[in-house]
């Protein structure tokens, strides 16, 4: 399980992204680079972290499901995936 604090960063780094997002697109159309620059850090899109919605664990997310694998794990092996029959795993 991820700390609380790790969890409102990431929220917080999207809602940078958000706000941004427009400003960043007319200004990398225009070539001002200088400009972009003056933007905060955390405005960047590639500084997002993908996290698990359930757990909010960092590592391995499956985007599709927008879960981690240990939590598809659990979900499929209880039947609440639709679609995924448990193999051997």
């Amino acid at each position: 399980m991820a700390k609380e604090s790790m969890k409102a960063r990431e929220v917080k780094r999207a809602k940078l992204v958000a706000k941004y997002a427009e400003k960043r697109k007319a200004l990398k159309e225009a070539g001002d680079y200088a400009g972009l620059a003056k933007f905060p850090k955390n405005s960047n899109p590639i500084r997002l972290h993908n996290r698990c919605s359930l757990t909010g664990r960092p590592k391995g997310y499956i985007r599709l499901f927008g879960i981690s694998r240990i939590q598809f794990r659990e979900m499929a092996s209880k039947g609440l995936i639709p679609g995924v029959t448990k193999a051997s795993w």
